[in-house]
């Protein structure tokens, strides 16, 4: 892997970067390996992606780790993603406090284990200002249970129907105080959302790569980055070019 700076103008930096890490699995079984060395290997990749989100100068990044959909994966594998969970937070979490990240959950803490729980709130308290880099984790998650929940709590407020706005929900979403991702990727191919920030990433470009998670490198993720600043980002509307060509006849 070559160190070839970013070729992209800072203004056109994704603000928030937003990751679906798919094919550890496939990526382990491809070498004749269990699945969970695929998650382990995945892992490992996690730390190198964050370091190079910070050198790009990306502000936020959020992974999706963990779906609500997951729970249906054979006991075993469900069994090693909880241990590599707690492995992650006793090794990493001093070294990404003190590299200044600022670490986040997003889904629902109450169906992991206790001690995990715990060793989660930890992080989060441990890390809550430090502001290099707003690190999301979505560990449980699920985009229609999120938005289920943002309901709920809505109607407990008692908010009246006419006051809910689009501004309301994302106040009441697990993503509060966070601006929309600018930029989605997915790796290993998949052509679908996942369940994954299924109201934030309503206007996200998209950057899909048939590389593993646990290949996906320094070099990888600045070809998404340059790919996404040629986007034309139009938010339902028209492009400038076009608005202007109408303005002028």
């Amino acid at each position: 892997m070559n160190d070839t700076p970013l070729n992209v103008p800072p203004e056109k930096i994704p603000q928030h970067v937003a990751i679906i890490m798919d094919g550890n699995g496939r990526w382990a079984i491809s070498r004749g390996l269990p699945r969970v060395a695929g998650h382990k290997a995945g892992t490992e990749n996690l730390r190198r992606v964050i370091r190079s989100t910070v050198e790009f100068g990306i502000k936020y990044l959020t992974i999706y780790a963990f779906s609500t959909e997951n729970w249906g994966r054979p006991p075993e594998e469900v069994q090693g993603l909880m241990g590599i969970l707690q492995d992650v937070i006793d090794r990493e979490l001093n070294e990404l406090h003190d590299e200044g990240v600022q670490l986040r959950h997003i889904g629902r803490l109450e169906r992991l284990d206790p001690k995990i729980q715990a060793k989660v709130l930890h992080a989060i308290e441990l890390t809550k200002n430090n502001d290099r880099l707003i690190l999301n984790i979505a560990w449980n998650y699920g985009g229609r249970d999120e938005i289920i929940c943002a309901i709920q709590k809505i109607l407990k407020d008692g908010i009246a129907p006419d006051d809910v706005t689009s501004e309301l929900v994302s106040r009441y979403l697990f993503t509060v105080g966070v601006p929309d991702p600018d930029l989605v990727i997915r790796t290993s191919g998949e052509l679908r959302i996942s369940n994954f920030l299924i109201w934030q990433a309503a206007y996200s470009e998209w950057y899909v790569t048939p590389t593993f998670w646990p290949d996906f490198d320094k070099d990888e993720y600045r070809r998404a980055l340059e790919i996404f600043a040629q986007r034309d980002r139009r938010y339902g509307g028209v492009s400038e070019a076009v608005a202007n060509k109408a303005r002028n006849g």
